[in-house]
Order: C-alpha cells, then structure tokens, then sequence
C-alpha cells in the first residue's frame, strides 16, 4: 500500500514539474518575441544645433518628450555644437544602439546620409527635409499653405497695399514660404507690391533688421519675418518705426502683441509626436510623409490655433473670418496651393 502510494506521488510530482517547465519555456517564447519583454524603447533626438534660440527645435523636443511619456519610450534629446560635433553625436546614438534615432533640418541631411546608409538595419527620421534610404522616413510640411493664409491675411490688411518678407536664403526651402505668401496675397489684393528681401543666413538678426528697415522705408506696413534667427531683427525694427510683422513656427505674438500681429505655425511637436507614436505602435515606415493644414501640421495664428494675446486691431476679425473661410476651403479641396517646388 505504501509502495502504491509513493507511486502515485512520484506521478504527480512529475506532471508538475513538467507543467512549471512548459510554462517557462512559453514565457522565453514569449519574451524573444517581444510580447511579454517588458523592455521599454528608446529612441534619440540628436539635433545639429543646441535648443533654446531657435523654436523649431525647442518645440519639436517638446513633442518628442510628450510622446516619449505616452507611450512609455525611453528619450533622450543631443544637441550639437557644430556640424562636425553633430556626425559624431549622430554616430554616438548608433553606437548606443537607440531603436530610433530622429534629427532635423538640411543642416543634417548630409551626416545622416552617410551613417544611415553605413548601418541599413537602424531605423532613423529626418524632420523638414528629405533623405531617399530605405531605413529613414522623411517628414515634411507643406509651409506653402500656412503662408497662403499668412499671404491673404496681410493683404487684407495692409493699409498701403505694400507688404514684405525678410526671408532667410534664397533656397527651395524658402520658396515654400516666399511663394504661397506671394499666391495669397494675390487671390485677396492683387494691386498690393510684394517686397522680398535674403538676409543670406538664418542667423543674422542684425541684417534682417537692416532689411526690414529698407522695406519699411519704401511704404511696407506689414513685413513678415521668415529668417529663423533673425526674425528678432525684423520684430526689434517693427518695435522702433511701428510697422507690424509676424513670426514662425510657434506663436511669437506672445512677445509683442503690439506689433507681432500674426505667426505663420509649423507644427514640429505634431511630427515628432505621430513619429515616435508610429514607432511605439509597430507603425513606422520609411520613405516620405507630410503634413498640411488638413493634418494641423501648419497653420496661422487666431485662424488654426488661439492664441494667448489679443487680436490687433490692425489685422481684425472681419480678416480672421475671411481667412478661416480661406483655410476651410484649402482643407476642403476647393482651393489648391500649388507646391512652388513642383511647379
């Protein structure tokens, strides 16, 4: 009886113990698949200049830490100090084995030409530019149809018919902007002159003022700033003669609601946000995207986005109504902004 007994016992210590090694071998499957890792991402936003002057870059950190939080994804932000530094840190973030690494602007695009192309099996993004491999996506704006509606909202408010630009460089970037303002300010007020001036950087607010001034003394009453930087040179101008101006990318009327009556908006924390949310929900491909009005990736002050200082009287709501109407109609299809860059 006893024998039976230890028999029995033995059969089923066996049966558990084969059950417990089942089960762990499951959850090692598991594990190598990544279902039940439990290992958080981590993906890298390595830019080629530091943060802080430029709102392009700090906004689109804001997006990418957002993200990161969201979706429980390890980040972490590098700033360069020249382009030299920026290779090696684009370099640094390989070699740190990030599953995503995301930088921006032209100013990257040769750097992350080579070291995409030197390791095929990482995955990278580009935001604001194009780079054609097959492991980086590309992520564009169509700015165009932001400076449409910043184009038609200054000639519909222009007192003198005369409006400028003080705009970066003469490159297929900027026509982006210095075309469709052109397209909107035209379909509102044909009679109105277009002055358009390079201040030859994006870094030069002393030359951008210089410029303004130029354009304030030839009649211009609204004169947008498109020079990343050196807008700070046109709002400094527009401060001291009294003429009103506009800012980019973020909404700069927060500064001086006084005379920065509109921001043209370029949404860098929608991108880098849907990026790194792409990534984290297995949905991230490589080649080229972009974003419009009809994806909130640009927009205009009081039109796209509130804001937190009051309207000027000098643009008005009657114009923030017009160009809503004009907005409604370019999400619509009924406008078409044609891209200056394909034409």
């Amino acid at each position: 009886m006893k024998r039976g007994l230890s028999f029995v016992l033995s059969i089923v210590m066996l049966a558990i113990l084969l059950a417990a090694c089942g089960n762990s071998a499951s959850k090692d499957e598991q594990s190598a698949q990544g279902g039940d890792s439990g290992k958080s991402l981590r993906m890298a936003l390595v830019l080629p200049e530091k943060i802080g002057v430029n709102p392009f870059f700090v906004q689109m950190d804001e997006g990418f830490k957002k993200a990161g939080k969201e979706f429980n994804v390890d980040t972490k932000t590098i700033e360069s100090t020249d382009p030299a530094a920026f290779e090696q840190n684009l370099r640094a973030a390989v070699a740190e084995n990030y599953d995503l690494i995301i930088t921006a602007t032209f100013q990257a695009e040769d750097a992350l030409k080579k070291v995409a192309a030197e390791n095929p099996n990482k995955s990278f993004a580009i935001v604001d530019t194009t780079v054609d491999l097959p492991n980086v996506r590309s992520v564009g704006f169509r700015e165009y149809e932001g400076a449409y509606l910043l184009g038609a909202a200054a000639g519909l408010s222009t007192k003198t018919d005369k409006v400028g630009m003080i705009a970066a460089m003469d490159v297929p970037l900027i026509k982006k902007y210095t075309e469709g303002f052109r397209a909107g300010l035209e379909s509102v007020n044909p009679k109105a002159e277009f002055l358009v001036n390079y201040v030859g950087g994006f870094n030069d607010p002393a030359k951008a003022k210089e410029l303004a001034l130029v354009q304030f003394g030839k009649g211009a009453d609204f004169i947008a700033g498109a020079s990343a930087v050196g807008d700070l040179g046109v709002f400094e101008a527009a401060k001291e003669k009294g003429f009103y101006t506009s800012g980019q990318d973020t909404d700069r009327t927060v500064e001086d609601p006084e005379h920065i009556v509109l921001s043209q908006l370029k949404s860098t924390d929608t991108v880098a946000y849907e990026t790194v949310k792409d990534f984290a929900e297995g949905n991230f491909k490589a080649g080229a995207v972009n974003y419009g009005l009809k994806e909130d990736g640009v927009g205009l002050t009081y039109v796209t986005r509130d804001s937190q200082s009051p309207l000027n009287a000098f643009v008005g709501q009657e114009v923030i109504d017009k160009v809503k109407a004009i907005k409604d109609d370019i999400v619509s299809g009924k406008i078409v902004v044609k891209d200056p860059l394909q034409q």
